[in-house]
């Protein structure tokens, strides 16, 4: 009976133990590139991971720079003792005082990154990523990988300074991806464009024409004014920044300037918002009256010589005429030979119409005539008929080309270009 139970002993014993030879036969080979599983079994002073790999017999080391693509400041925080992870062979080690292999973490992550991004491009997915650096000519970021934003691609507007990028989480899409080169190039650019139109076209819903709101000067350009209108900027053009003339924008105003608009259109298509500064202010011409009454003196600018006289400026906004007749006593054929644009003149007010906004203007009434002897006087009824016939045969065309073009640009009718000629007229005469 005893003999039976020790049988039956040995073949429990055979068939747990297997013999050296079968264990030689169930070892597998580990060779340069291998994906293999490690056991963790301890973490040396040098910050070396020792493994076990499962099915050779050998143990491995991790050394701390192949454990992550990213630094590493605390290990446990990766790996534990008694951990199974996934391996690359990467090199055998010569000296195997800790191991017979160089294995690597940071690569076999790495390999699953890659393919888990080429499967984002296909499907034109986008990521979030941190900025890790600035560097010259973009930006760093980890995506698991390395990856890099070109400047260009950063935003859709020029950025002067990158460092704010520094820490900040970006959404990006995959412009180009080649794993075997390590390459991985990324662009925020168009989301933040895409990002930007949609809260554009947001903002845009509270605005209607016609509205008076307060905004910023956020920049200046040669055709304008941008004004910020809380994260949406509106423009105003020169022509609407004031009623005089305007040169530069930046005659009138300065960035961070805050000023009253009033909303002139509100194109949501194209996600435009146009404004002016002078709708908001009073005109020039209101209270005329009171600020040029009839017979004022006033002081001005001449800003246009016309064939027929002067435009002066005598508030900003404001021109009058005064036409060739009120220059000067002296007859001239031209106002360019008694005045010049931007000479200061004094003019007085021969007749205000606030309705049509014009003023007529006179030099010559400030101007003390001229003395003249009692021979140079020669009565008017002595001229020859014929002489007026040819002069005033000459002039018609002129005139009837002229009329229509000269009241258009100035408001002034033929009749008041003429000034006081016509009351010169002798309509008597045969």
């Amino acid at each position: 009976m005893s003999n039976e139970f020790e049988e039956q002993a040995n073949n429990e014993v055979n068939e747990e133990m297997p013999s050296m030879a079968d264990l030689f036969a169930e070892t597998k080979e580990v060779k340069i590139g291998d994906t293999v599983i490690g056991e963790v079994l301890t973490i040396d002073d040098n910050d070396q991971v020792i493994v076990g790999i499962e099915g050779a017999g050998v143990e491995g080391v991790i050394p701390k720079r192949e454990l992550s693509a990213t630094p590493v400041d605390d290990i446990s925080e990766i790996v534990k003792v008694g951990d199974k992870i996934e391996l690359v062979v990467v090199k055998p080690i010569k000296e195997k005082e800790n191991g017979s292999f160089l294995l690597s973490k940071r690569r076999v992550d790495a390999k699953k990154v890659w393919k888990e991004l080429e499967e984002k491009a296909e499907n034109n997915e986008t990521i979030t990523v941190p900025v890790k650096s600035v560097v010259k000519g973009g930006l760093v970021v980890d995506a698991g990988v390395r990856g890099f934003i070109p400047a260009s691609m950063v935003e859709d507007f020029f950025v002067e300074d990158f460092s704010k990028y520094k820490g900040q989480d970006l959404e990006v899409k995959i412009v180009e991806i080649d794993p075997n080169e390590n390459r991985l190039i990324l662009s925020h650019k168009e989301i933040a464009a895409e990002k930007r139109a949609a809260e554009r076209a947001e903002k845009l819903e509270q605005f209607e024409d016609g509205q008076i709101v307060t905004g910023e000067v956020a920049r200046l350009a040669n055709f304008g004014a941008f004004v910020d209108l809380g994260g949406i900027d509106g423009l105003v053009h020169i022509s609407q920044i004031a009623h005089h003339h305007v040169k530069h924008p930046s005659d009138e105003l300065e960035v961070g300037q805050e000023v009253e608009v009033k909303i002139l259109s509100v194109d949501k298509e194209r996600g435009r918002i146009s404004l002016s500064i002078k709708d908001t202010q009073e005109g020039p011409w209101e209270n005329i009256e009171e600020k040029a009454p009839k017979g004022a003196t006033l002081d001005g600018v001449v800003r246009r010589l016309v064939d027929f006289g002067a435009f002066v400026e005598v508030f900003p906004g404001v021109e009058g005429l005064v036409h060739i007749s009120q220059i000067s006593h002296d007859h001239i054929a031209a106002a360019s030979e008694k005045l010049e644009e931007g000479q200061e003149v004094q003019v007085k007010v021969l007749d205000v119409n606030p309705e049509e906004e014009r003023l007529s203007l006179s030099i010559k009434a400030l101007e003390e005539a001229p003395k003249r002897e009692e021979g140079d006087r020669q009565p008017r009824q002595n001229k020859r008929r014929d002489n007026n016939r040819q002069s005033s045969g000459r002039q018609d065309n002129r005139q009837r080309q002229n009329t229509q073009h000269v009241e258009e640009e100035t408001s002034f009718t033929f009749g008041d270009l003429l000034g006081e000629q016509l009351k010169d007229l002798n309509f008597d005469e045969e």
